[in-house]
């Protein structure tokens, strides 16, 4: 039987593993090299065993390079019907049309349609590995973009011409502010003119409870009479709530509270080393649990509309699907907004979620206490390598055009950090293992199940979201029999939802299933969806409106005699903690 010197020993090889992990973390990014050169090692072994598929890439070569050979001089250079401006928005300035620059562009795009030949398709090459391939040779492939080049690229060479090489002093200048800001941890240029409290996140209201995890808001009411039923938001608690609460002309929560509902918002601590062990089940309890029993008592009896964000709308499906399961019934629908409850197809952070990738992680968060936000945006801008990376940097750093901050921009660099044990418990119960699609999610020591839904469910997913992808949300179809109304609305995971009444060029696709009603397939939806033009927004309060019943007279903010008093003005104090 093992003694109690194996334990130690064990105990001391996990400690050291741990350690030599992390280390490796700090080198890599929190990226797993193991994880790459597996990939890459499935994907060349299958390819050297595959006689067929060298051949049609052999042939694709020689076919790309008779192509290519009609752009070599500029006696010989050629313009196709199907220009790079139309094949590539990177390219779309008219001087890529123009010899050299022709030939690069078409070099460029001919190397990118390789590569995706080349990393699909490949006989027996395991799909996570076949993904993570592809990925890593689209970002090599924009690391070495012509575009990216001072002389590669035609638009900043006519730029630099033009003003003498002065756009390259400003790129200079800002590529200089970035790097001591970035350094000094400070946010970036310009997101100083949007302070929580002060331009954005201002919609009036009063802190009515805090604990160590969350604060509750709730907002001041703006009509003479309100909706009986509360609304409660849960955002995510990778960020901060305001995304919901920016600016007072897009804030969603402004257009709740115009609409007469009496509107509560949790706001989530930004944790540090000292709360490393706080864990789904905490963010149940002192998160959602805890702000239905205030708004129990300040507004009693009342049914509640519960609406989540994102992850908070992962965390609020599990919440009510425990709460249907012990019979709960104090909610009155349940809103999704860009939210997964089926994660067996993710979309693309699925690239950096597999054993190895989450071990590392892990180490890592060991030694912390927390995964921090630079983390996370570094793999949001490796999925969005051109958006968030490289078209910045050719404006700001070699045009000189340094873009005016917004106020979604400036809430995107007040980022937030996530506790060790919660993070890890979500990436290995729900990415990996996707537990709750498969009714293995345990609460309170029991499984949680969505079929036991029988509330109203609106569901919102976004044409663009590539954390959440709208195909993935709307798995939710195939959990539950509740009757669904499902949204597709343009944008993505963040401009999609924010999406006030008067933005131009927004529109959207909605379809209701009853209860009991045939599920159909996205495709299928899509074809069956009316279109409509504006904002989804009208028609969730409508929607709500339908579920809710004769307006009153407001409550008062707070309940003192119930032991919730108001603590301070809203926004509050945990959504000006900032990351250290």
């Amino acid at each position: 039987m093992p003694t109690s010197s194996d334990s130690a020993c064990a105990s001391n090889a996990n400690t050291l593993d741990t350690a030599a992990r992390a280390a490796m973390a700090r080198w890599t990014g929190g990226l797993s090299p193991a994880a790459g050169l597996l990939a890459w090692t499935d994907w060349a072994a299958h390819l050297a065993c595959a006689p067929g598929k060298q051949a049609e890439l052999a042939s694709l070569a020689f076919g790309q390079a008779a192509q290519l050979g009609r752009h070599l001089l500029p006696a010989t250079a050629t313009s196709t019907p199907d220009a790079p401006a139309t094949r590539d928005r990177r390219h779309a300035d008219e001087g890529w049309r123009q010899w050299p620059y022709n030939l690069w562009s078409e070099g460029f795009l001919a190397a990118r349609q390789w590569w995706e030949q080349a990393t699909q398709g490949v006989p027996g090459v395991e799909p996570h590995h076949a993904q993570l391939a592809a990925f890593a040779a689209r970002q090599w492939l924009d690391l070495l973009s012509p575009g990216n080049q001072i002389a590669g690229n035609p638009e900043v060479m006519r730029q630099t011409w033009q003003e003498g090489g002065a756009n390259l002093l400003r790129g200079a200048a800002h590529a200089w502010e970035d790097a001591t800001r970035a350094l000094a941890n400070q946010p970036p240029a310009g997101a100083g003119a949007y302070i929580p409290g002060k331009q954005v996140a201002v919609t009036p209201g009063k802190v009515v409870w805090r604990n160590r995890l969350m604060e509750l808001l709730q907002y001041s009411p703006a009509t003479t009479t309100v909706r009986p039923e509360p609304v409660l938001i849960v955002p995510a608690w990778i960020m901060k709530y305001y995304i919901l609460d920016l600016s007072p002309h897009n804030s969603l929560i402004a257009y709740l509270v115009s609409q007469g509902h009496t509107v509560f918002c949790i706001s989530w601590k930004n944790p540090d080393a000292q709360d490393r062990e706080l864990g789904m089940d905490d963010y149940l309890a002192l998160g959602i649990r805890e702000a239905l029993d205030a708004i129990d008592a300040i507004v009693p009896g009342a049914r509640v509309h519960a609406a989540g964000y994102c992850l908070g709308g992962t965390l609020l499906a599990i919440a009510a699907s425990a709460m249907a399961r012990d019979g709960d019934a104090r909610l009155a629908s349940l809103s999704l907004l860009a939210a997964q409850t089926d994660f067996s197809e993710p979309g693309e952070l699925a690239l950096f979620i597999d054993e190895s990738q989450v071990s590392l992680l892990e180490a890592q968060m060991a030694r912390t206490g927390y995964l921090t936000s630079r983390q996370m945006a570094g793999a949001f801008q490796m999925l969005r390598s051109y958006d968030l990376l490289w078209s910045r940097m050719v404006n700001e750093y070699l045009l000189g055009r340094r873009a005016p901050m917004s106020d979604l921009m400036a809430w995107n660099a007040d980022a937030t950090r996530m506790p060790a044990r919660m993070h890890g418990q979500y990436l290995r119960q729900l990415f990996l293992h996707n537990d709750l699609a498969t009714n293995r999610y345990l609460v309170d020591g029991r499984p949680v199940m969505l079929r036991d839904l029988r509330l109203p469910l609106f569901c919102v997913g976004t044409e663009n979201d590539h954390v959440a992808p709208w195909r993935s949300v709307f798995k939710l179809h195939d959990l539950t029999q509740a009757p669904l109304d499902f949204v597709l609305t343009s944008g993505g995971h963040n401009a999609g939802i924010v999406s006030e009444p008067g933005h131009p060029r927004r529109r959207y696709r909605s379809l209701a299933r009853p209860v009991g009603g045939a599920t159909l397939t996205p495709d299928e939806w899509l074809q069956a969806a009316p279109a409509h033009e504006g904002s989804w927004w009208p028609a969730w309060t409508g929607w709500l409106a339908g579920l809710s019943g004769k307006p009153r007279k407001p409550p008062a903010l707070g309940a003192p005699r119930r032991g919730y008093p108001v603590l301070a003005d809203a926004p509050g104090a945990y959504v000006l903690e900032k990351e250290e």
